[in-house]
Protein backbone atom coordinates (compact mmCIF):
# COMPACT_ATOMS: atom_id res chain seq x y z
CA UNK A 1 0.00 0.00 0.00
CA UNK A 2 1.00 3.36 -0.64
CA UNK A 3 1.88 6.07 2.77
CA UNK A 4 -0.47 9.22 2.39
CA UNK A 5 1.83 10.53 5.21
CA UNK A 6 5.60 9.21 6.17
CA UNK A 7 7.23 10.51 8.89
CA UNK A 8 11.28 10.01 9.27
CA UNK A 9 13.53 11.01 11.69
CA UNK A 10 11.12 13.35 13.65
CA UNK A 11 12.25 15.36 16.73
CA UNK A 12 10.54 18.51 18.37
CA UNK A 13 12.19 20.32 21.10
CA UNK A 14 10.88 23.11 22.39
CA UNK A 15 12.05 26.51 23.85
CA UNK A 16 12.48 24.88 27.35
CA UNK A 17 14.36 21.99 26.23
CA UNK A 18 11.59 19.84 26.55
CA UNK A 19 12.03 17.13 24.01
CA UNK A 20 8.08 16.56 23.07
CA UNK A 21 9.31 14.00 19.94
CA UNK A 22 12.23 11.70 19.59
CA UNK A 23 13.36 10.41 16.11
CA UNK A 24 9.60 9.53 15.61
CA UNK A 25 9.13 7.25 12.29
CA UNK A 26 5.76 6.73 10.82
CA UNK A 27 4.29 5.49 7.93
CA UNK A 28 0.17 5.99 7.47
CA UNK A 29 -0.89 4.35 4.60
CA UNK A 30 -3.83 5.95 2.35
CA UNK A 31 -7.13 4.85 3.18
CA UNK A 32 -7.03 2.99 6.88
CA UNK A 33 -8.14 4.13 9.60
CA UNK A 34 -4.89 3.97 11.75
CA UNK A 35 -5.42 5.59 16.01
CA UNK A 36 -2.29 6.64 17.40
CA UNK A 37 -2.61 5.79 21.47
CA UNK A 38 -0.69 7.17 24.47
CA UNK A 39 -1.13 9.01 27.72
CA UNK A 40 -1.42 12.43 28.61
CA UNK A 41 1.88 14.39 27.29
CA UNK A 42 2.85 11.16 25.11
CA UNK A 43 3.30 13.53 22.11
CA UNK A 44 0.37 12.77 20.22
CA UNK A 45 -0.82 16.34 19.89
CA UNK A 46 2.65 17.82 19.13
CA UNK A 47 3.08 14.92 16.53
CA UNK A 48 -0.37 15.77 14.83
CA UNK A 49 -0.18 19.39 15.10
CA UNK A 50 3.60 19.30 13.27
CA UNK A 51 2.04 16.98 10.61
CA UNK A 52 -0.77 19.54 9.92
CA UNK A 53 1.76 22.49 9.86
CA UNK A 54 0.76 24.29 13.26
CA UNK A 55 3.98 23.66 15.34
CA UNK A 56 7.58 23.89 13.14
CA UNK A 57 9.95 20.62 13.45
CA UNK A 58 12.89 20.92 15.08
CA UNK A 59 14.19 17.92 12.80
CA UNK A 60 13.02 15.13 10.30
CA UNK A 61 10.77 15.75 7.47
CA UNK A 62 7.09 15.04 6.89
CA UNK A 63 5.49 13.85 3.62
CA UNK A 64 1.41 14.41 3.79
CA UNK A 65 -0.14 13.44 0.50
CA UNK A 66 3.42 12.96 -1.24
CA UNK A 67 4.45 16.77 -0.05
CA UNK A 68 6.84 18.31 2.20
CA UNK A 69 4.97 20.23 5.25
CA UNK A 70 7.61 22.70 4.78
CA UNK A 71 9.10 22.96 1.19
CA UNK A 72 4.98 22.33 -0.23
CA UNK A 73 3.09 23.59 2.76
CA UNK A 74 0.13 24.73 0.82
CA UNK A 75 -0.31 21.59 -1.27
CA UNK A 76 0.42 19.47 1.96
CA UNK A 77 -1.91 21.82 4.38
CA UNK A 78 -4.58 21.46 1.38
CA UNK A 79 -4.56 17.68 1.68
CA UNK A 80 -5.07 17.50 5.85
CA UNK A 81 -8.39 17.99 7.58
CA UNK A 82 -8.17 18.51 11.14
CA UNK A 83 -10.70 17.86 14.20
CA UNK A 84 -8.51 19.64 17.05
CA UNK A 85 -9.99 18.49 20.46
CA UNK A 86 -11.03 21.89 21.74
CA UNK A 87 -13.93 23.19 20.24
CA UNK A 88 -13.80 26.57 18.70
CA UNK A 89 -16.42 28.61 16.73
CA UNK A 90 -18.29 32.01 15.90
CA UNK A 91 -21.49 32.05 18.21
CA UNK A 92 -22.79 34.60 15.86
CA UNK A 93 -22.38 32.87 12.65
CA UNK A 94 -24.66 30.41 10.97
CA UNK A 95 -22.95 26.57 10.78
CA UNK A 96 -23.50 26.76 7.08
CA UNK A 97 -20.94 30.20 6.46
CA UNK A 98 -18.69 28.75 9.30
CA UNK A 99 -18.21 25.71 6.92
CA UNK A 100 -18.02 27.68 3.63
CA UNK A 101 -15.73 30.13 5.29
CA UNK A 102 -13.85 27.20 5.89
CA UNK A 103 -13.56 25.83 2.53
CA UNK A 104 -12.87 29.45 0.89
CA UNK A 105 -9.50 29.27 3.67
CA UNK A 106 -8.17 26.50 1.06
CA UNK A 107 -8.19 28.53 -1.96
CA UNK A 108 -11.49 26.02 -2.90
CA UNK A 109 -13.99 27.64 -5.59
CA UNK A 110 -17.88 27.82 -3.79
CA UNK A 111 -19.84 24.40 -3.95
CA UNK A 112 -23.17 24.75 -2.31
CA UNK A 113 -23.99 21.18 -3.00
CA UNK A 114 -20.55 19.79 -1.46
CA UNK A 115 -21.27 22.12 1.70
CA UNK A 116 -24.97 20.91 2.39
CA UNK A 117 -23.67 17.18 1.43
CA UNK A 118 -21.04 17.50 4.28
CA UNK A 119 -23.92 18.79 7.18
CA UNK A 120 -26.76 16.36 6.26
CA UNK A 121 -24.04 13.81 6.84
CA UNK A 122 -23.77 15.16 10.17
CA UNK A 123 -27.42 15.87 11.12
CA UNK A 124 -26.44 19.42 11.24
CA UNK A 125 -28.31 20.48 7.77
CA UNK A 126 -31.50 23.19 8.87
CA UNK A 127 -32.10 25.93 6.09
CA UNK A 128 -34.27 28.32 8.84
CA UNK A 129 -31.98 27.97 11.79
CA UNK A 130 -28.25 26.83 11.75
CA UNK A 131 -26.92 29.42 14.65
CA UNK A 132 -24.08 27.99 16.02
CA UNK A 133 -24.92 29.61 19.08
CA UNK A 134 -27.95 27.17 20.02
CA UNK A 135 -26.23 23.92 19.59
CA UNK A 136 -25.00 21.82 22.24
CA UNK A 137 -21.15 20.63 23.06
CA UNK A 138 -22.02 17.52 20.97
CA UNK A 139 -23.81 19.45 17.93
CA UNK A 140 -20.37 21.80 17.75
CA UNK A 141 -18.04 18.88 17.49
CA UNK A 142 -20.30 18.04 14.61
CA UNK A 143 -19.67 21.58 13.46
CA UNK A 144 -15.65 20.93 13.90
CA UNK A 145 -15.77 17.99 11.35
CA UNK A 146 -17.80 19.96 8.82
CA UNK A 147 -15.33 22.86 9.09
CA UNK A 148 -12.32 19.76 8.07
CA UNK A 149 -14.12 18.37 5.75
CA UNK A 150 -15.51 21.13 3.54
CA UNK A 151 -11.73 21.66 1.53
CA UNK A 152 -12.49 17.44 0.61
CA UNK A 153 -9.44 16.54 2.32
CA UNK A 154 -7.58 13.24 1.58
CA UNK A 155 -6.39 12.58 5.14
CA UNK A 156 -8.84 13.33 8.19
CA UNK A 157 -7.21 13.82 11.68
CA UNK A 158 -9.12 13.52 14.49
CA UNK A 159 -7.96 14.69 17.69
CA UNK A 160 -9.93 13.10 21.03
CA UNK A 161 -13.27 13.55 18.01
CA UNK A 162 -15.59 12.17 20.68
CA UNK A 163 -14.20 13.60 24.21
CA UNK A 164 -17.23 14.77 26.46
CA UNK A 165 -20.14 13.51 23.80
CA UNK A 166 -23.10 10.72 24.39
CA UNK A 167 -22.94 7.34 23.21
CA UNK A 168 -25.35 7.79 20.68
CA UNK A 169 -23.59 10.09 19.20
CA UNK A 170 -20.55 8.50 19.56
CA UNK A 171 -21.65 5.63 17.55
CA UNK A 172 -23.13 7.91 15.06
CA UNK A 173 -19.84 9.40 14.70
CA UNK A 174 -17.37 6.15 14.13
CA UNK A 175 -20.62 4.84 11.43
CA UNK A 176 -19.77 8.41 9.39
CA UNK A 177 -15.64 7.66 9.68
CA UNK A 178 -16.16 4.36 8.28
CA UNK A 179 -18.34 5.77 5.54
CA UNK A 180 -15.50 8.32 4.75
CA UNK A 181 -13.48 5.45 4.85
CA UNK A 182 -14.72 3.96 2.28
CA UNK A 183 -14.83 7.47 0.32
CA UNK A 184 -11.38 6.74 0.36
CA UNK A 185 -10.11 9.64 3.15
CA UNK A 186 -7.69 8.28 5.36
CA UNK A 187 -8.24 8.57 9.03
CA UNK A 188 -5.99 9.81 11.66
CA UNK A 189 -7.86 8.96 15.59
CA UNK A 190 -6.33 10.09 18.61
CA UNK A 191 -8.91 9.07 21.09
CA UNK A 192 -8.29 7.52 25.27
CA UNK A 193 -11.66 5.58 24.55
CA UNK A 194 -9.58 2.66 24.24
CA UNK A 195 -12.81 0.57 22.92
CA UNK A 196 -13.13 3.51 20.40
CA UNK A 197 -9.81 2.23 18.34
CA UNK A 198 -10.64 -1.75 19.03
CA UNK A 199 -14.00 -0.52 17.55
CA UNK A 200 -12.67 1.64 14.73
CA UNK A 201 -8.75 1.07 13.87
CA UNK A 202 -7.33 -1.16 10.79
CA UNK A 203 -3.68 -0.50 12.60
CA UNK A 204 -2.77 0.97 16.28
CA UNK A 205 0.30 3.26 16.90
CA UNK A 206 1.26 3.27 20.80
CA UNK A 207 3.72 6.93 21.47
CA UNK A 208 4.78 7.28 24.96
CA UNK A 209 7.47 9.91 26.07
CA UNK A 210 7.74 11.50 22.80
CA UNK A 211 8.48 7.56 21.21
CA UNK A 212 6.88 5.29 19.21
CA UNK A 213 6.89 1.99 20.94
CA UNK A 214 4.75 -0.12 18.17
CA UNK A 215 2.76 -0.05 15.36
CA UNK A 216 1.14 -3.20 14.28
CA UNK A 217 -2.03 -4.29 12.89
CA UNK A 218 -4.59 -4.14 14.88
CA UNK A 219 -5.86 -7.62 14.70
CA UNK A 220 -2.51 -9.52 14.62
CA UNK A 221 -1.27 -7.29 17.87
CA UNK A 222 -4.23 -8.80 20.14
CA UNK A 223 -3.52 -12.43 18.76
CA UNK A 224 0.16 -11.84 19.44
CA UNK A 225 0.41 -9.59 22.77
CA UNK A 226 -3.14 -10.80 23.86
CA UNK A 227 -3.76 -12.96 27.14
CA UNK A 228 -6.24 -14.88 28.15
CA UNK A 229 -7.69 -15.21 31.50
CA UNK A 230 -9.85 -18.22 32.87
CA UNK A 231 -11.91 -17.27 35.95
CA UNK A 232 -12.97 -20.32 38.36
CA UNK A 233 -15.70 -19.45 40.66
CA UNK A 234 -15.15 -22.04 43.64
CA UNK A 235 -17.91 -23.25 46.09
CA UNK A 236 -16.61 -22.33 49.31
CA UNK A 237 -14.24 -19.46 49.79
CA UNK A 238 -9.95 -20.15 50.15
CA UNK A 239 -7.40 -17.96 52.90
CA UNK A 240 -4.77 -18.90 50.50
CA UNK A 241 -3.76 -20.78 47.24
CA UNK A 242 -2.38 -24.23 48.66
CA UNK A 243 1.66 -25.13 47.54
CA UNK A 244 1.00 -26.81 44.31
CA UNK A 245 -0.94 -24.02 43.36
CA UNK A 246 0.76 -21.16 44.39
CA UNK A 247 2.60 -20.12 40.88
CA UNK A 248 3.04 -16.71 39.36
CA UNK A 249 -0.13 -17.17 36.49
CA UNK A 250 -2.34 -17.80 39.61
CA UNK A 251 -3.90 -15.59 41.33
CA UNK A 252 -6.93 -15.63 44.17
CA UNK A 253 -9.44 -12.51 44.40
CA UNK A 254 -9.90 -10.42 47.51
CA UNK A 255 -12.61 -12.41 48.84
CA UNK A 256 -11.59 -15.99 48.35
CA UNK A 257 -14.41 -16.73 45.72
CA UNK A 258 -12.69 -17.57 42.85
CA UNK A 259 -8.97 -17.97 41.12
CA UNK A 260 -7.75 -16.05 37.59
CA UNK A 261 -5.34 -18.04 35.50
CA UNK A 262 -3.27 -16.25 32.86
CA UNK A 263 -2.71 -18.13 29.99
CA UNK A 264 -1.42 -18.01 26.62
CA UNK A 265 -3.92 -19.63 24.25
CA UNK A 266 -1.40 -20.02 21.10
CA UNK A 267 0.75 -22.19 22.83
CA UNK A 268 0.02 -26.09 22.34
CA UNK A 269 -0.67 -26.60 25.96
CA UNK A 270 -2.57 -24.05 27.83
CA UNK A 271 -1.78 -25.33 31.23
CA UNK A 272 -5.70 -25.50 32.01
CA UNK A 273 -6.71 -29.25 31.75
CA UNK A 274 -3.47 -29.37 34.84
CA UNK A 275 -5.10 -26.64 36.56
CA UNK A 276 -8.58 -28.68 36.97
CA UNK A 277 -6.38 -31.78 37.35
CA UNK A 278 -4.92 -29.89 40.86
CA UNK A 279 -7.94 -28.86 42.10
CA UNK A 280 -9.58 -32.32 42.19
CA UNK A 281 -6.48 -33.29 43.79
CA UNK A 282 -6.55 -30.67 46.34
CA UNK A 283 -10.50 -31.62 46.99
CA UNK A 284 -11.53 -27.74 45.53
CA UNK A 285 -15.10 -27.60 44.22
CA UNK A 286 -15.71 -25.04 41.80
CA UNK A 287 -19.70 -24.13 40.27
CA UNK A 288 -18.34 -22.27 37.30
CA UNK A 289 -15.60 -21.74 34.80
CA UNK A 290 -15.06 -18.07 32.56
CA UNK A 291 -13.02 -17.36 30.21
CA UNK A 292 -12.08 -13.78 28.49
CA UNK A 293 -9.80 -12.27 25.82
CA UNK A 294 -7.27 -9.88 26.98
CA UNK A 295 -8.75 -6.19 25.39
CA UNK A 296 -6.46 -3.58 23.29
CA UNK A 297 -6.79 -1.74 26.74
CA UNK A 298 -4.93 -4.21 28.58
CA UNK A 299 -2.12 -4.53 25.92
CA UNK A 300 -2.05 -0.67 26.14
CA UNK A 301 -1.70 -0.34 29.97
CA UNK A 302 1.17 -3.20 29.86
CA UNK A 303 2.86 -2.05 26.96
CA UNK A 304 3.10 2.06 28.24
CA UNK A 305 3.82 0.46 31.30
CA UNK A 306 7.03 -1.32 30.26
CA UNK A 307 8.18 1.24 28.20
CA UNK A 308 8.30 3.54 31.23
CA UNK A 309 10.16 0.89 33.21
CA UNK A 310 12.47 0.21 30.77
CA UNK A 311 13.27 4.09 30.58
CA UNK A 312 13.32 4.43 33.57
CA UNK A 313 15.78 1.40 34.33
CA UNK A 314 18.25 2.66 31.48
CA UNK A 315 18.15 6.65 33.40
CA UNK A 316 19.57 5.38 36.86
Amino acid sequence: MTAVISVQGLNKVYGSGFQALKNVDLDIQAGEIFALLGPNGAGKTTLISIICGIVNPSEGTVLADGHDIVKDYRAARSAIGLVPQELSTDAFETVWATVSFSRGLFGKPRNDAHIEKVLKSLSLWDKKDNKIITLSGGMKRRVMIAKALSHEPKILFLDEPTAGVDVELRREMWEMVRQLREQGVTIILTTHYIEEAEEMADRVGIINRGQIILVDDKARLMEKLGRKQLTVQLAEPLSALPGSLNYESLELSDDGYAMVYTYDANQESTGIAELLRKLSDEDIEFKDLHSRQSSLEDIFVDLVNSTASAQSGSAQ
